[in-house]
């Protein structure tokens, strides 16, 4: 008998069916097509996310160009130019030492830059000068340099004599900083073989006038002392202070004006607790 259509023929040993092979196919196209699609939009992502990091970079950069420019436009406006140099000198404090003296002596560079000035150099030049105590020098922007001074104040005058260079002022330090022509009146005037502020026998009589009341040290002519323990002055009425050391001055400023109420020559507080008239 004849068999009509067409027969199926038997599967081989260990080959699939043609249906399998086509689905496996297919499959196979679809992960393709798929990863293509991820891998474009993959790639669309990463350009996305890459842009602004490139755009931030880039803004960093700008921003420490323009941070260096700006430390180099302030080095060189603070330190060499002279937008910001000294225009004026100042002086306070100064009475009878002239200002123009003391700018002298400072010398001043003019339009120096303000950061520039060695106000240290300044101030010890300053100092340098013989009515000058103490110097202190600042600055006050934009272009002001301040020195203020205090002046040496004479406690007493020393006179070299006819053979000498004239009558000198003594401050309270021993310091001989001015001569003068005349004998300046109110001042009592140094006994003494010379007269150094590293002399410690000056330091000591210039000191004890420095610190005995202001009411006694106008009634004093002459002080003088032998060692810096033994400080006596005279007194306008012809009465002498045998005074010692600069210690005790309260002590000795009381005790010495209950004495003088007495009798007597010669008034010796340098030892107050045992005060003696003579």
């Amino acid at each position: 008998m004849t068999q009509t259509g067409e027969r199926r023929r038997p599967a081989e040993p260990g080959r699939r069916p043609r249906a399998d092979r086509t689905e496996r196919v297919e499959r196979t196209r679809r992960g393709q097509r798929s990863q293509a699609r991820r891998g474009r939009r993959s790639g669309y992502d990463r350009r996305r996310i890459t842009r602004p990091a490139r755009r931030k970079e880039l803004r960093r950069r700008w921003v420490a160009v323009l941070s260096v420019l700006t430390v180099i436009a302030l080095v060189h406006l603070l330190w060499f130019s002279s937008m910001l140099g000294v225009r004026q000198v100042d002086v306070l404090g100064a009475s009878s030492v002239p200002a123009e003296q003391i700018r002298a002596a400072a010398a001043v560079p003019d339009q120096i830059p303000m950061l520039r000035l060695d106000t240290d150099d300044l101030r010890d030049r300053v100092a340098q000068m013989p009515g000058i105590a103490t110097v202190d020098v600042s600055r006050s922007w934009p272009g002001t340099i301040e020195i203020t001074v205090t002046e040496r104040a004479a406690i007493a005058f020393f006179d070299s004599g006819p053979g000498g260079d004239g009558i000198h002022l003594v401050d309270g330090g021993g310091v001989v900083f001015k001569t003068v022509k005349e004998r300046p009146a109110g001042l009592p005037e140094l006994k003494l073989p010379s007269v150094s502020a590293d002399d410690p026998v000056t330091r000591a009589v210039t000191g004890v006038l420095g610190v005995i009341p202001q009411q006694l040290l106008k009634q004093v002519t002459t002080a003088t002392a032998k060692t810096p323990g033994s400080v006596e002055f005279a007194l306008a009425d012809g009465k002498t202070v045998r005074w010692g050391t600069s210690a005790d001055t309260e002590r000795k400023a009381k005790v010495l004006a209950a004495l003088l109420t007495r009798e007597g020559k010669v008034f010796d507080v340098s030892a107050p607790d045992l005060p003696t008239v003579s």
